[in-house]
C-alpha cells in the first residue's frame, strides 16, 4: 500500500522563505535580463478574470492537431492565451518563438514556474516529478526518455509526495526564477508558491477552477488530458513525446517562449508582438484564441482585436485556434464540453471588414 504525504504548511513555508530570500537581490539588480526587459516592454498593465487557469477545460483541444497538419500551419511565430495548453500547439507547430499573451499577471506567473520546471528538468519524467512533488529520479535514465505517456502517468500516479523532497525542489525552482531577472514582488512570489501548491495538493486529478464555485465535473483533469488522443488516436498532448519536450525545454532555455501581459484589445501588447515578429521577419502561423473573443464581444472590444491582430505580420494560412462553448456548435464527441477549430485569420478580417461579423455567433458559424 503505498502512502501519500500531504504537502502541508511546512513546505509551503519553505518555498515562501526561500523564494523571498533571492528576491532582494533579484529586486535589487541594476539590470534586466534581456527576457525579463523584453516581457517589460512588451506587457500592459494587468486586468481581472474569475479563473485560475492552471490547467485547460478544453477536452476538445487536441481535435485541431490533424487539420494543423493538413493545412500546413509550421514555424513561423506563435501566439497564444492560458496555461499549458499552448505547450501541446507550439510542439506542434514548432514556430521560432512563442508569445504568451493574458490578461492576468498571474498567467505570467504561472509560465515563469513553468519555465523553471523545463529549466530544471532532464525528461518528461524530472518535470512531472517536481510538477505534482514527486521525488525526483536520481538518474535519466533511458526508460524515463522512452516511456510511452500511460506508462509515465501510472508512474506518476504511483509515487508518493514527500515534504522534504518538495523543499529541495523549491529552493531549486526559487534559484531558476532569480537567474531569470524578472522582478518579482513578495505577492508574487506567494502566489508562485500557491500555485504549485495546487498541482502538488491535487496531483494529476487537478481540473480547472473559476472563483468562488467548485471544480466541474465536465472539465477534464490534468491525467485526462495527458492521455487524450487526437482524432487519428494519437496521443499528442506535449508530455507524449521526450522528442517534443525536449524541443520545448530548447526554446525555453533561449528565452523563445516569452510570457506577456495584456488584453488582447488592449492599447499595446499585441501590436507590440506584432512588430517584435515583424522585426525578427517572422510571419504568424497560429494564434490560440481560446474562447477570448466572446468575452471581447460581451465588452464591446471586439473590433480593437480585430485592428490589432490585422497589424500582425501572417502569412496566407495563419490560423486561429478557437475553443466553442455551447452555441449548439456540434462536438467531435459527446463527452467533450468544448468545440475547439481552425479559421483563417484572413478570413476574420475580411470578413468584419465587410461588416458580416456583428455578434459572437457569425464569428464561429460553420
Amino acid at each position: 500500500m503505498i502512502r501519500t504525504r500531504v504537502w502541508g504548511p511546512f513546505c509551503t513555508i519553505v518555498l515562501v522563505c526561500a523564494l523571498s530570500s533571492a528576491a532582494p537581490a533579484q529586486n535589487a539588480a541594476r539590470e534586466q535580463s534581456a527576457f525579463a526587459g523584453q516581457i517589460a516592454a512588451l506587457s500592459e498593465a494587468g486586468g481581472y478574470f474569475d479563473t485560475d487557469n492552471l490547467i485547460s477545460n478544453e477536452s476538445s483541444y487536441l481535435q485541431v492537431i490533424p487539420e494543423l497538419q493538413r493545412r500546413g500551419v509550421h514555424g513561423g511565430a506563435y501566439i497564444g492565451v492560458g496555461p499549458d495548453q499552448n505547450f501541446t500547439y507550439i510542439a506542434e507547430v514548432r514556430p521560432a518563438i512563442a508569445f504568451i499573451i493574458d490578461i492576468r499577471r498571474d498567467n505570467m506567473l504561472l509560465h515563469l514556474f513553468f519555465k523553471a520546471l523545463f529549466q530544471l528538468s532532464r525528461t518528461r519524467q524530472d518535470y512531472l516529478s517536481m510538477l505534482f512533488g514527486r521525488r525526483v529520479p536520481a538518474v535519466a535514465g533511458r526508460w524515463a526518455r522512452e516511456a510511452d505517456i500511460e506508462d509515465l502517468v501510472k508512474e506518476t500516479d504511483a509515487r508518493s509526495v514527500d515534504s522534504a523532497d518538495m523543499a529541495a525542489v523549491r529552493v531549486r525552482v526559487s534559484l531558476a526564477l532569480k537567474k531569470m531577472g524578472v522582478p518579482l514582488s513578495d505577492e508574487d512570489i506567494a502566489t508562485i508558491s500557491r500555485f504549485h501548491a495546487r498541482f502538488v495538493e491535487a496531483g494529476l486529478s487537478l481540473r480547472f477552477q473559476s472563483a468562488g464555485r467548485p471544480p466541474q465535473s465536465h472539465y477534464p483533469t490534468y491525467r485526462q488530458l495527458l492521455l487524450d488522443t487526437d482524432p487519428s488516436g494519437r496521443h499528442t498532448n506535449f508530455l507524449a513525446s521526450e522528442e517534443s519536450f525536449q524541443f520545448l525545454k530548447s526554446l525555453q532555455a533561449q528565452d523563445r517562449i516569452i510570457p506577456v501581459v495584456g488584453d488582447l484589445s488592449g492599447p499595446s501588447a499585441l501590436a507590440a508582438i506584432g512588430r517584435v515578429i515583424g522585426l525578427r521577419r517572422e510571419l504568424l502561423s497560429a494564434f490560440y484564441v481560446s474562447n477570448v473573443e466572446f468575452y471581447l464581444f460581451r465588452e464591446g472590444s471586439f473590433p480593437r482585436f480585430v485592428a490589432n491582430l490585422g497589424r500582425v505580420p501572417r502569412q496566407k494560412n495563419s490560423v486561429l485556434i478557437r475553443s466553442i462553448f455551447d452555441y449548439g456548435f456540434s462536438r467531435a464527441r459527446p463527452s467533450d464540453g468544448s468545440a475547439s477549430r481552425l479559421h483563417a485569420i484572413d478570413d476574420l478580417l475580411a470578413n468584419f471588414s465587410a461588416g458580416r461579423i456583428q455578434h459572437y455567433g457569425d464569428l464561429i458559424s460553420p
